[in-house]
């Protein structure tokens, strides 16, 4: 049991020692490789799941922190691929989660310059005007999503069904 330890441990460390230098070689290249837009992006990715995960247990404070790590890392990505709605939606996401509601709403409002249609964005678009008791405009969101098919549609709409209820 202890050598399985010791390997899943050593495992965990040269895959992260691995993923830091991926992330740090690609940042510092000229060339601006789609490689290094990708580690940004995914990194960015994975503060969000990270700081998800803390704010179910309530630790808010923890959770911003990695929202506004994962916000630095995608204002970088941005910079480097500007027609990406993808970033933008995180952008969005994680400055409605900071409490940058304006912020948050220019984001999306770019992202669906690029993709009208993109099921993410018109989701927590929704979800942010839920939040600032715009619902007139959520619901514009969720029209949007209608014929999608998709848990996007089932989650604004379970929000705007309950906007008394935080679960956004």
């Amino acid at each position: 049991m202890k050598r399985i330890v010791i390997l899943i441990s050593t495992f965990l460390l040269i895959s992260n020692i691995a993923l830091a230098a991926g992330g740090d070689s690609g940042g510092s290249s000229s060339g601006g490789s789609g490689d290094s837009k990708t580690s940004l992006y995914k990194e960015a990715v994975s503060l969000v799941k990270r700081a998800g995960k803390l704010e179910k247990k309530e630790k808010q404070g923890k959770a911003a922190k990695l929202y506004t790590q994962a916000f630095k890392k995608l204002e970088k990505a941005y910079r480097t691929d500007k027609k990406n709605p993808d970033i933008l939606n995180y952008m969005g996401f994680t400055s409605r989660k900071t409490g940058n509601f304006k912020d948050a709403e220019n984001f999306y409002l770019k992202g669906l310059e690029i993709d009208p249609k993109h099921n993410g964005i018109n989701e927590y678009l929704g979800e942010l005007y839920v939040q600032t008791d715009r619902m007139d405009k959520a619901k514009e969101r969720l029209e949007v999503l209608k014929n999608c098919n998709c848990e996007e549609y089932q989650e604004l709409e379970l929000i705007i069904k309950t906007r008394g209820t935080k679960i956004y």
